[in-house]
């Protein structure tokens, strides 16, 4: 089975040969079973079915998509060590469609000359621009190479259709706690491939703290370990001390994951906007200051609280509308980062005000019989009167002016009956407005 790979040993680092004793420890430690490999075991646990897929080699072309630092290459080189098919390695990076013609031409040989398939894995696959991913479809399609596509963006978005369609699509999560400490012990004590050499003693503060900065990325976890290591002098027996304060210095700052016009940055502003939807004011703040950190544009945040406050408050508290409005206009006459408060006061007005979604509920309703071809006409004493022959036409006749009438209300009809839209809610301030129409309504019928 080695002799299958040593022909690849320069394109896959450690799934094919030895990885240099220089190489970083990220690199280094790259899982070459699956016994070895790490996490993702909604995958990947007995029994899963793309562990199955790999185990009997009957793989299908797939894409796996997932944030950095999660093993989606390990999980390749994984696959190329177990494969009796001959393994291929492109980066989406550097290789052009002359480099995919010549892998796609030779895996054609290969399969017509000796029968033996080609798996093609395409590292960061989603830098393939339309026409590259093109290439890949006739043989994707007609078997002759097993696509592996590594990317960190969804591919609804960033690869083609048609080769989605083709293909399998396994999302990667990040690492959990308990997984990227268990990769921490693996490290400690491997003593070929990782520190086992060094007798290192990490506090348990230290620990927490790395797992905590690294979110779930295995590289951080493994980068911020290894430098803390080599970086920390041993005592006089030999010990490497690694405390909080030797961690918090190698690790530096807190990476936000956060990608602003990818996926984290619409699953962070959902999850704020439903937070606040829900009346969740402090899950509402943690996305508020996640987005804030990262940079996002806030005056996108403010917009959105502007919708939020018409679709899910509405009159339930009309205030709303005016505090959110106010926000953007604050926000971009002070900027950040005091415009932060501004935002924070906000996102707690609208979280704690009472909600409805009364108004988007009824302008759709309204929408619907409209598009829906339904036609009410205008009735002629509601018709504009203002010119000379309308009056001619009927038009005006018989309308009821309503401040001639008991609380201003004309006992008239306005074309559509009362109650088809709109539905007011006993919310907040709505449940006043549903008692004033039901009032109204009584008046109307004296």
């Amino acid at each position: 089975m080695d002799d299958l790979f040593k022909s690849e040993s320069d394109a896959l680092g450690n799934a094919g040969g030895k990885v240099s004793a220089n190489a970083p420890l990220a690199a280094r430690f790259r899982p070459r079973t699956l016994e070895e490999y790490i996490g993702q075991g909604h995958l990947l646990a007995a029994g899963k079915p793309l562990r199955r897929l790999i185990e009997a080699d009957r793989l299908t072309s797939l894409i796996l998509f997932g944030p950095p630092g999660v093993g989606k290459t390990s999980l390749a080189e994984v696959i190329a060590r177990r494969t009796v098919c001959h393994f291929e390695r492109l980066n989406g990076v550097e290789a052009a469609v002359s480099d995919l013609r010549r892998v796609l031409a030779a895996a054609v040989t290969r399969l017509k000359v000796n029968g033996q398939r080609t798996v093609l894995f395409i590292d960061e696959i989603h830098r393939f621009n339309k026409a590259q991913q093109d290439v890949l479809l006739p043989d994707v399609e007609a078997g002759s190479v097993r696509l592996i596509g590594a990317t960190t963006h969804n591919p609804s978005f960033y690869i083609n259709g048609p080769l989605v369609s083709r293909s399998q699509i396994f999302q990667l999560e990040p690492l959990s706690s308990t997984e990227l400490s268990e990769l921490i012990d693996s490290a400690l004590s491997d003593a070929e491939r990782g520190l086992g050499k060094l007798k290192v003693d990490l506090t348990p503060e230290a620990r927490t703290h790395l797992i905590f900065t690294a979110e779930g990325d295995a590289r951080r976890a493994l980068n911020g370990l290894e430098i803390a290591a080599l970086t920390t002098p041993p005592d006089a027996s030999g010990v490497v001390h690694i405390d909080i304060t030797t961690i918090e210095e190698c690790v530096q700052k807190k990476r936000v994951l956060y990608d602003k016009d990818e996926d984290q940055h619409y699953d962070t502003i959902s999850a704020f906007i439903k937070s606040v939807r829900g009346s969740d004011p402090d899950s509402a703040l943690y996305w508020l200051a996640k987005m804030i950190e990262a940079g996002e544009d806030p005056r996108f945040i403010a917009r959105r609280l502007i919708i939020l406050a018409s679709e899910d408050i509405g009159l339930a508290d009309p205030m709303g509308l005016v505090v959110a409005v106010s926000t953007l206009q604050a926000v971009e006459f002070i900027g950040m980062p005091e415009g932060k408060i501004t935002l924070a006061n906000a996102t707690l007005y609208l979280a704690c005000a009472a909600k409805s979604n009364s108004s988007v509920a009824g302008i759709g309703a309204a929408l619907e019989a409209v598009q829906q071809g339904e036609v009410v006409q205008v009735p002629t004493h509601l018709r504009d009167a203002h010119y000379p022959s309308a009056k001619k036409l009927g038009h005006g006749v018989g309308y009821q002016y309503s401040h001639d009438f008991p609380g201003g209300i004309a006992p008239q009809n306005y074309g559509i009956k009362p109650g088809r839209f709109f539905q007011p809610t006993d919310h907040g301030y709505e449940a006043k407005i549903k008692a004033r129409l039901a009032e109204w309504e009584k008046l109307r019928k004296k």
